[in-house]
């Protein structure tokens, strides 16, 4: 049996690679809005984030998603994020 190959992606606050499923996606659109796609299948520029409080706060202070994006990510979509990774279940 062929064994599937797990896409990998690189988290922009730590820059650091992961399985693809245990990173959130962050969208801007491409009427310029930024969301947080949790299907992973929006199209516009994506950038992935750690599932992880630290990696969060470390990417709003270097302004890391505003590099991967090209635009401005306002402070609203740090604080969803971080209630994303509360109610996320990393144990899966």
């Amino acid at each position: 049996m062929k064994q599937r190959k797990v896409p990998m992606r690189k988290c922009v606050a730590s820059q650091e690679m992961f399985p693809k499923k245990h990173l959130i996606r962050i969208v801007r659109t491409p009427d310029n809005e930024i969301i947080i796609d949790p299907s992973g299948k929006k199209s516009g520029r994506g950038a992935y984030l750690c599932a992880k409080l630290e990696y969060i706060d470390m990417a709003q202070k270097k302004k890391a998603l505003d590099r991967a994006l090209k635009a401005q990510v306002p402070s609203e979509i740090y604080d969803e994020l971080r209630e994303v990774v509360k109610g996320m279940d990393l144990n899966e």
